[in-house]
């Protein structure tokens, strides 16, 4: 996706115009982050990222009258659902755990002018006092928080919005680089320490996996074949980088055994620290967590100018390819610790930190043809098959080209107006790079002296899939028909049944296809009439019963799914599983959200005028309100999330409540207190303030935690207070 560019300064905007386009900007970011961080599925290259968030702090700087708390500059995102996180909490793990410290981004560097910059503001700060950077390579995977307590590993945190995360502890403690117990034997181990580290998987982890999966894929097709069943698409497929692997395995409810093993965290950075020796530089927080038993980033140097810093930057670079890990850039940061304090931190990034990204890695290739994929909403877009500009490690041209390790076979052309505007036609060589490292996108036209080009591309004026003529929208030119449209209807029922949404086991790729070509299937509704012998057809007579009746069992077992799932699967326009979230929060039933004004959705948080104008768009279409009346004659319920085991609505005296934990409580571990707590409805934090509504303290608890509570009136309960509270909430619960 191309970054739409505003002219024009800043402070030269309207209020009026800066105020849309604020918005605007606000709601991309918003969603670039819901992709990156949630779904491990960038859309837009970092750098086309921070363009966007640069545009935004500009226009907030020239008109802070318009500045909102929840802008995406200021920091933490708060769900309505009570749970401080704008990360997606998948299904079955604890949301909203609150770090020990908060979890910034990096303010980021493109050129080495905008590092010349950094340098010269950290130079102002100390007031001449001349800096020392410690410089590190900037992993790509996923951060996570490791917490001990008295040496002993407690919990895993993922970053989520960076001031809370969800638990996955229970992962984290199968991969063997994080000790279970810190080493005592170099350096003292403080009572509590907080310790930030990036989950990652080395390529050659990576590649051993995807080899084990081709394996297992052989032996699946092998036997639908034996069966009689068609082998396309059988099978588990290739992974297509290592930080998608490692940042969805860490988030999976039960890690494989295949990727705990492959997993490595590599800790760089103490977040908190409660007792314990006094550290003063960085250099010696590398050394310490070492000692301590931990794993640290490689060809860690020192710099004290920006040349220095560039040179670390190029031999990185020179040697990305042919490294074991995935990097995007490298780090600069103060070493000492007490400067640091000094120049301090926006809600944002650290002053004291910058990180030198590098340019997206790019290759020249051959535009074999060019390809129309219809999508769900009906969006027509234009798709570059690709060929290597010459053969490449014995690969036939038309297998695609490596990038970056990955094999790269086509690359979107987004929309009408930029396929025109790049004047990209078949044939052409083209420079291809993958945006943010994972999305293959056409840049440019490369010019060829004397090789006569082909006739331009033009978007096609029908649907290539039903025949029904496209219109535009915008810069999108679509397929209007959304019933008779096979195309739409086969992407819908896989959004339909995949993870975020009904999770409907054994039901994507071919198999949707022949349901759909046979006319089996001409809506989702239509799933859940589905018998055994419909799908007798697609297997050679006697044949795979077995595989047939999961199937069916699998479709009829989601019949009644959570609110926020059942929104996500009818796939309403800018909800994702955060939004849904929240909508299922507030109107509690689906009945309530259909009847919900534009007014009462702009109410929620991350629901701006565009969004709930959307939302309330998509609920008023006929064929909406016709789907939903055939689910609800399949038998299809939506639950309100009051119905859920884990969610107990009448326990009203733990909702929303923002609660610290301290001391040991008997039969507990803090992360196991903490998720029945959340599951409650409450919120755990980390630091007692004046918005903390309760502090339970156990044996041994933590002096400053309990000597501020008193100071700020907050409510102290103490074990026995605390089994009461949570007695009368399991009685709440049977009586229902």
């Amino acid at each position: 996706m191309a970054v739409q560019r505003t002219g024009g300064v800043a402070g030269q905007s309207s209020s009026a115009e800066a105020r849309a386009e604020i918005a605007r900007l606000s709601e991309a970011i918003r969603r670039h982050n819901t992709l990156y961080y949630r779904l491990s599925a960038p859309e837009v290259s970092d750098a086309e990222y921070d363009a966007l968030f640069e545009r935004l702090r500009a226009l907030e700087g020239a008109h802070p009258d318009l500045v909102h708390a929840d802008s995406p500059t200021q920091g933490v995102e708060v769900l309505s659902d009570g749970v401080d996180t704008g990360e997606e909490v998948a299904v079955g793990l604890e949301g909203g755990v609150e770090h020990l410290a908060p979890m910034l981004s990096l303010d980021s560097a493109h050129d080495l002018e905008t590092v010349g910059r950094f340098h010269e503001r950290v130079l102002e700060a100390l007031e001449g006092e001349p800096p020392r950077y410690v410089l590190e390579p900037k992993l790509d995977g996923a951060s996570v928080e490791l917490v001990y307590r008295d040496g002993a590993f407690e919990r895993a945190v993922t970053r989520g919005d960076g001031r809370a995360g969800e638990d996955v502890t229970h992962n984290v403690t199968r991969v063997r680089s994080v000790p279970r117990r810190l080493s005592r034997e170099s350096a003292p181990v403080p009572r509590e320490v907080s310790i930030r580290g990036e989950v990652i998987m080395y390529r050659s982890d990576f590649e051993a996996l995807n080899e084990e999966r081709a394996r297992k894929r052989e032996e699946a097709m092998r036997l639908a074949r034996e069966e009689g069943r068609d082998a396309t698409g059988v099978g588990p497929q290739p992974y297509k980088n290592p930080r998608n692997v490692a940042s969805g395995a860490l988030r999976q409810l039960e890690l494989d055994e295949a990727k705990a093993r492959r997993l490595t965290v590599l800790a760089f950075e103490l977040l908190e620290v409660e007792g314990g020796e006094p550290l003063e530089t960085h250099t010696g927080t590398l050394s310490v967590l070492g000692a301590w038993g931990l794993l640290t980033p490689e060809r860690v140097r020192t710099a004290r100018s920006v040349d220095e810093i560039a040179a670390y930057r190029g031999a990185f670079e020179a040697d990305r390819d042919s490294l074991d890990y995935e990097i995007d850039g490298v780090v600069a940061k103060l070493d000492d610790l007490a400067q640091r304090e000094r120049l301090g931190s926006t809600s944002h990034h650290p002053r004291w930190a910058l990180a030198y990204k590098f340019p997206p890695r790019q290759r020249e290739a051959r535009v074999a043809g060019i390809l129309t994929q219809v999508g769900r909403t009906g969006v027509l877009t234009p798709v570059a098959r690709l060929e290597a500009v010459w053969p490449e490690d014995g690969l036939e041209p038309e297998a695609g080209i490596r990038l970056g390790g990955v094999l790269v076979s086509r690359a979107s052309l987004h929309n009408r107006e930029e396929v025109e505007r790049k004047d990209i036609r078949e044939g052409d060589r083209v420079l291809v790079q993958r945006a943010g490292d994972v999305i293959p996108q056409v840049v440019a036209r490369v010019e060829e002296e004397g090789v006569e080009r082909g006739a331009p591309y033009r978007m096609p004026s029908a649907c290539p899939a039903c025949g029904a003529k496209a219109v535009d929208r915008g810069p999108f030119r679509a397929c209007p028909d959304q019933v008779g449209c096979p195309a739409q209807l086969k992407a819908r029922i896989a959004h339909f049944a995949s993870r975020h949404a009904f999770d409907i086991e054994g039901l994507a790729g071919r198999t949707i296809d022949r349901l759909v070509d046979a006319g089996v299937v001409s809506g989702v509704a239509d799933l859940f009439e589905l018998a055994v012998d419909d799908l007798a057809p697609f297997v050679k007579e006697g044949k795979a019963t077995q595989w047939r009746r999961n199937l069916v069992a699998a479709i009829h077992a989601r019949r009644e799914v959570a609110l926020d799932r059942f929104l996500v699967g009818l796939g309403v326009p800018h909800v994702g599983a955060a939004v849904a979230r929240s909508l299922a929060h507030r109107f509690g039933e689906l009945e309530a959200l259909r009847g919900a004004t534009v007014e009462e959705l702009q109410a929620i948080h991350g629901v701006g005028p565009i969004i709930a104008e959307a939302i309330r768009g998509f609920l008023d279409r006929r064929e909406v309100v016709e789907t939903l009346a055939e689910l609800e004659a399949s038998g299809v319920r939506a639950l309100p999330l009051s119905l859920l085991p884990d969610v107990d609505a009448a326990a009203d005296e733990w909702r929303d409540k923002r609660v610290v934990l301290t001391g040991r409580i008997e039969g507990y571990s803090r992360r196991e207190l903490a998720s029945v707590l959340v599951g409650l409805g409450a919120r755990v934090t980390a630091t007692v303030t004046g918005q903390t509504d309760l502090l339970v303290a156990g044996a041994n608890p933590g002096r400053s935690k309990v000597e501020k509570a008193i100071e700020l009136g907050v409510e102290l309960l103490d074990e026995r207070g605390l089994r009461e509270r949570l007695g009368r909430s399991a009685a709440a619960t049977q009586a229902r």
